[in-house]
């Protein structure tokens, strides 16, 4: 039974998850719960996590942002996807789109039509019948068109590259205009309850005393609650996702602006590029177990777009998480959950999963272990499954005589994505959860785009004949790419909508 509601929740840690969490929170939960917020300047955050998935697009409309004045004060940019270059063997390129691809059929997925013809190389690659992917080729951009029932520009799916900082600087704005508290300081103790181990209070350098019932934890990778008061422990999935350091460092601008990330694999890791407004940025994710630091930085300045803008930074990491994201009176939020890194932009999407779901399984005073016990296997569930989708990137590589890429090759996998590779592999089909992340669609592009091929396809597909499916595919095809040309280009669309005053 409950000992009355949570009335003092302590943050500890700002950045883009301790500020996404105040301003969750301070939203929905503001009568009659206190808010606090508790970082340190001089502890820097990472700040390299600039691109995102669509799902953000409902946290922000949840804490009622309004999307172009966020894209002005965080010199956003708009994003269809991630385009994958050298992942497969050097010189390969596919994207991984956002939204639908074609129209399903009652009997059977659309991917599947074309799967029939494509192995009769009969239609051209999966890319040319999503909008997407199809828009992103030409850089162009627009919102979907919500009135466009049946047209491919009602499908158009959305996500954001910006500034780390600057949305933790505007959701800072948000979240102290509706009540949270902000407190500057470094803690030097965390004060555990005698009688069970919770924690009843942190204090600061300055020696205040700051007490509370929930404590959110968004001190990023030390985990200075979760980790350093209550040794929850750490599960490390290195063994199968083995790149441990990144080096991010932004550049000067250059035309045209992509609506899309960029991932080009190299020699023992791969680099990302990320266009924004006033910048692009760039960064090197790596294994030094294969690498020296010295041969990565330099991998990454020889492949700048622009001149560097800052003196490369060197972060290290361990891909995994917490064995509990929530441990008595904890809820570990972010890094500080653990680290997935940025390949397909899941970063700030955990972090929002984790504050719907602290939310969803909100606390009595009593902290019901049922419903810890919930909260905890959820997050364990989306972790796993985001894994699974991070390593077949790896596994599914063919440049050979690398040694990084050769161990990601014949590296063992875990059983669950194992499964779904061979179901793909035997008639395309692909299963997911309910809950899951990622869509069909995902999996699809990046088990087609990293060379897994399907041996056969539905059956059903059969109840129509070659003729009739090649007619319906491109219909298709032309209505995408008629689409896609009547857009305006990503530079355009902003300068028209969302344009950042200039820095």
């Amino acid at each position: 039974m409950g000992l009355g509601l949570v009335k003092n929740v302590v943050i500890v840690g700002g950045g883009t998850a301790g500020w996404m969490t105040a301003a969750a929170l301070s939203t929905l939960i503001s009568n009659g719960c206190k808010i606090r917020l508790v970082e340190s300047d001089e502890i820097s955050t990472i700040g390299v996590g600039e691109a995102t998935i669509p799902v953000i697009r409902g946290y922000n409309q949840l804490i009622g942002v309004d999307e172009n004045e966020f894209l002005r004060q965080t010199q956003g940019t708009f994003k269809l996807g991630i385009e994958f270059v050298n992942w497969g063997k050097q010189g390969d390129s596919y994207i991984h789109g956002f939204g639908v691809i074609g129209r399903d059929q009652l009997l059977a997925k659309f991917y599947q039509y074309w799967l029939k013809l494509y192995q009769d190389g009969q239609v051209p690659d999966i890319e040319h019948y999503s909008i997407n992917t199809v828009a992103a080729r030409k850089n162009k951009f627009l919102r979907a068109v919500s009135d466009s029932t049946g047209s491919p520009l009602s499908d158009i799916s959305h996500a954001f590259h910006f500034d780390a900082a600057l949305y933790a600087k505007y959701l800072r704005g948000l979240s102290e205009k509706r009540g949270v508290r902000r407190t500057e300081g470094r803690i030097v103790e965390t004060v555990l309850r005698a009688d069970d181990g919770h924690v009843q209070a942190i204090v600061l350098e300055n020696g205040e005393r700051i007490e509370g019932d929930l404590f959110i934890d968004c001190s990023g990778f030390r985990g200075l609650l979760i980790e350093g008061a209550l040794n929850t422990g750490y599960e490390d999935w290195s063994h199968w996702l083995p790149c441990d350091r990144a080096i991010a460092v932004p550049c000067e601008s250059v035309s045209p602006l992509l609506p899309y990330t960029r991932s080009t694999a190299h020699d023992a890791g791969w680099q990302w590029r990320i266009p924004l407004q006033h910048r692009i940025g760039n960064g090197h994710v790596y294994s030094s177990k294969f690498m020296e630091p010295e041969q990565a930085e330099s991998i990454l300045m020889n492949n700048l777009d622009g001149k560097p803008l800052a003196q490369p930074r060197h972060l290290r990491f361990t891909t995994g998480k917490r064995k509990r994201a929530w441990n008595k009176n904890v809820v570990a939020i972010g890094l500080a959950g653990g680290f997935m890194e940025p390949l397909e932009s899941t970063s700030i999407h955990l972090v929002q999963t984790g504050i719907t779901r602290l939310l969803t399984m909100f606390p009595h005073k009593g902290y019901d272990q049922p419903d810890i016990d919930a909260f905890n296997q959820a997050t364990d569930e989306e972790y796993a499954a985001i894994r699974d989708f991070l390593i077949l990137h790896y596994k599914l590589n063919a440049r050979e005589g690398k040694p990084f890429w050769d161990y990601c090759r014949n590296m063992e996998i875990p059983a669950t994505l194992q499964r779904r590779m061979d179901l793909y592999r035997s008639n395309g089909r692909i299963i997911r959860g309910s809950d899951e992340l990622f869509t069909e669609t995902s999996w699809l592009q990046v088990m087609h785009g990293q060379g897994l091929r399907a041996k056969g396809y539905h059956p059903l597909v059969d109840q129509r004949s070659a003729e009739d499916i090649a007619a319906f595919l491109g219909n298709v095809k032309e209505v995408v790419l008629r689409c896609a040309e009547h857009m305006p280009t990503h530079e355009e669309y902003i300068a028209s909508c969302c344009a950042a005053p200039q820095l």
